[in-house]
């Protein structure tokens, strides 16, 4: 697929990289770097470097192409089954396993495991995604939810989409906050800089709303109830760490590193109504061992 990108007048010089992934959100600004030395992204219609440096009137083309059909296979990866029947499944995912394959971990995944266990899952979110109606990230553990059917699928996605779903999370934070509850609602959008993270300090992005509830306290360090009102990418993460309270071990958003291998973010428990008979489920997964250790050593 190509597109066309054209340097406007006001445009401050910089690096052509740097220019494109401000535009380009769908790819990292390494790989943006990858397609240019491929001569995949031209100035002008000639090819440069990464470092080239854009100025206005600069015509650039980006020819990005078709990635290839990506064929899965089930892995023998164990799973914990928290609650099960004929239209979806719970599982209890442990931290530092990825839900679904992506650039960098296509084998491994949840995703994987599912595919070794069960013949029927749902189609819904697509060839590559069987069965996933939401996600936690790689080293976030807890309750996650599976579509073994079509008709379960989107009677779930119908419930995440009216807000109709409980989700709580435990999770361990620096310091302790002031109040013995609150509530955050600061916009969530992709950091136009560091692109792995998300960020709450533009002002812009989609509307997110977080609940925290202080359940422990110690000298350094809190452990809240938190509930997601939303979906968002890194939701509590990026929250908790805009209050100057980021997540035990997130490196990624602010707090030291850890002794253990992974941050204290654990999916607790989840609510929702059951497809099959329209009657409230709910699961509940405890802290893992690990986590558990962690407290202990406070």
């Amino acid at each position: 697929m190509i597109t066309e990108f054209l340097v406007t007048a006001g445009e401050q010089p910089k690096r052509l990289d740097v220019f494109l992934v401000n535009r380009e959100r769908d790819i990292s600004r390494s790989g943006l770097q990858r397609l240019i030395e491929l001569g995949r992204i031209r100035i002008n219609n000639q090819v440069v470097k990464p470092s080239q440096k854009i100025k206005p009137g600069d015509r650039i083309t980006m020819d990005v192409p078709k990635p290839e059909p990506l064929e899965l296979k089930g892995e023998a990866i164990p799973l914990e089954v928290l609650y099960e029947d004929d239209y979806l499944l719970v599982l209890n995912k442990p931290a530092g396993i990825v839900v679904h394959p992506a650039p960098g971990n296509w084998t491994g995944t949840l995703v994987n495991a599912l595919l070794h266990r069960f013949t029927q899952l749902s189609g819904v979110a697509g060839s590559e995604r069987p069965g996933i109606v939401h996600r936690l990230d790689r080293d976030t553990s807890g309750v996650l939810l599976v579509a073994r059917t079509d008709a379960a699928h989107r009677d779930l996605a119908r419930q995440f989409a009216g807000r109709e779903v409980e989700k709580v999370y435990l999770a361990l934070v620096h310091g302790v906050p002031r109040a013995a509850e609150g509530r955050i609602e600061t916009p969530i959008e992709r950091d136009p800089v560091r692109r792995r993270r998300m960020t709450t300090r533009t002002g812009r992005g989609r509307a997110a709303r977080t609940t925290y509830r202080v359940l422990r306290k110690w000298p350094k360090f809190a452990l809240l109830e938190v509930r997601i009102h939303t979906g968002r990418t890194h939701q509590i993460r990026v929250h908790l760490s805009s209050i100057g309270h980021p997540v035990a071990g997130d490196t990624l958003y602010g707090a030291p590193p850890a002794a253990q291998d992974r941050f204290f973010l654990h999916s607790h428990r989840i609510g929702f109504r059951s497809p099959a008979v329209q009657e409230s489920v709910e699961v509940v997964s405890p802290l893992p061992p690990e986590l558990e250790s962690w407290l202990a050593g406070l």
